[in-house]
């Protein structure tokens, strides 16, 4: 982990904004998040650098795509995949289907891909725990916190009992934060 966090430190992490703070401060919170949940390993570390090549909802790039090996031999094969899968990701035309297995549209180069099932799984877990991290700094509002809530129960057979139940309890009957 100290490595992955001396490269994003390095690539500026820690003085790009990002609500709540700082983009390292988000990805710190959302490691932890999934060590609460008691995600394995590679899915903790992804969640530290799941915005290294950006994402469909952040811009800011740390790490150039077409050099993955850059990560890589900082975290891993594995949980490299996990990183360019969350970036990759075409949210409008992939969040539909996630469960049942349907499209995943990467972003990157237009093409659909099939996800295994652990990693449909892994990426749901990864965009829940992001995504509550937005939440807690208040940067949605009620119609969006309304919309991530509906989402996440759809994609309740993917989360873990500690994601289901964070979002329940953070986002159920909230008009625009969760209330924990």
């Amino acid at each position: 982990m100290w490595g992955a966090i001396a490269l994003l430190e390095g690539k500026g992490a820690g003085v790009i904004r990002h609500p709540g703070g700082t983009l390292l401060a988000h990805l710190r919170r959302v490691h932890g998040r999934l060590e609460e949940w008691g995600a394995r390993e590679e899915l903790r570390v992804a969640g530290l650098c799941h915005a290294f090549y950006g994402t469909d909802g952040f811009v800011v790039s740390l790490g150039d795509v077409a050099r993955r090996n850059e990560l890589s031999v900082v975290i891993g094969a594995a949980a490299e995949r996990l990183v360019y899968v969350y970036a990759s990701c075409d949210r409008g035309r992939s969040y539909p289907g996630l469960v049942a297995g349907g499209e995943f549209v990467d972003r990157f180069t237009g093409e659909s891909v099939e996800l295994a099932g652990g990693e449909r799984r892994d990426f749901a877990e990864l965009t829940v725990a992001n995504e509550l991290d937005v939440v807690d700094a208040g940067s949605l509002n009620a119609d969006q916190t309304r919309g991530l809530y509906e989402l996440f129960g759809r994609w309740r057979p993917l989360l873990s009992a500690g994601a289901a139940e964070e979002v329940e309890r953070r986002l159920s009957g909230s008009p625009g934060r969760g209330d924990g």
